[in-house]
């Protein structure tokens, strides 16, 4: 193989392992106040619904809140979520939802 072709290699692989290690070495030996904490907690759920939030409420590329199977699929997988905290349920009524509301919609 090419020698440039490593070179470029091990150049991604170095820029892609050392944003996620540098992090965890330096911040490993720092106690970090309660506040960054909490708020690095919140992370998970922004991102969530960063990656959500399009697919629910622009399917098609357009806003669409009303015959919306997917934004209707999602209040009852929600609800599901929020109640039993439960991530295999939540998917099943997630995927139950929108076999229902496919149909109906159709």
């Amino acid at each position: 193989m090419d020698k440039n072709i490593w070179l470029v290699i091990i150049g991604m692989a170095l820029v892609t392992y050392l944003p996620r290690m540098l992090p965890l070495v330096l911040l490993s030996r720092v106690r970090l106040p309660d506040i960054f904490l909490r708020w690095l907690g919140y992370i998970p759920a922004a991102v969530l619904a960063a990656l959500l939030a399009p697919a629910l409420f622009l399917p098609e590329g357009k806003l669409a809140l009303a015959g919306n199977p997917y934004l209707l699929a999602a209040i009852p997988t929600s609800l599901v979520a929020l109640k039993t905290h439960s991530i295999a349920l939540t998917i099943l009524s997630g995927m139950l939802a929108m076999i229902v509301f496919q149909h109906v919609g159709s």
